[in-house]
């Protein structure tokens, strides 16, 4: 099997993580930080919004079932590309929309994909491409976040609706 894995930043992890786990192909997604400056930060420190880290996911998966460009489709349609620093109430640069790129060919494919896409949108699309750092695994009570707490009241009122409309659009 042919792996390889892309980073991404679309809010809160929790959503992105839980939208992924959904994604024929993908072998594995692990919430993260990545893109500040803090060695080993924690959640608590990367929530202040003084690290520069964003919260992202690391996400493995199949080459033969689904490629990158795929992965930035299921991206873009769920999250909103064009608020910068935002992703409904969830307000900070950790949240921002951003593709970390470990090559010169993802980084093409990204570039491309915003290019196309910003005719479908009235505003600006502010994800930023941003040149691969390392990247932190978040704190264990935080993988699975979604499937762990389902009736936790973020979960329930923000990623449950997210995960069935992506379910939703898939049949």
């Amino acid at each position: 099997m042919n792996k390889d894995y892309a980073i991404i930043a679309g809010g809160c992890f929790w959503c992105t993580e839980a939208i992924f786990e959904n994604v024929e192909g993908v072998i594995s997604v692990c919430p993260g930080y990545i893109g500040g400056n803090n060695e080993n930060p924690s959640y608590e420190q990367v929530c202040s919004g003084k690290t520069g880290h964003a919260e992202a996911i690391k996400i493995e998966y199949n080459t033969s079932k689904i490629c990158f460009k795929k992965i930035l489709d299921i991206f873009f349609k769920t999250h909103d590309p064009t608020t910068l620093n935002r992703q409904g109430n969830d307000v900070g640069t950790q949240y921002r929309s951003a593709i970390f790129y470990s090559n010169k060919s993802k980084f093409e494919i990204a570039s491309k994909k915003i290019y196309e896409l910003q005719e479908y949108y009235e505003n600006k699309i502010v994800t930023t491409l941003e040149k691969e750092t390392k990247f932190y695994i978040a704190e264990e009570n935080h993988h699975k976040y979604f499937s762990k707490n389902p009736y936790n009241a973020y979960c329930f009122a923000v990623i449950k609706p997210k995960v069935e409309k992506f379910k939703s659009n898939l049949k």
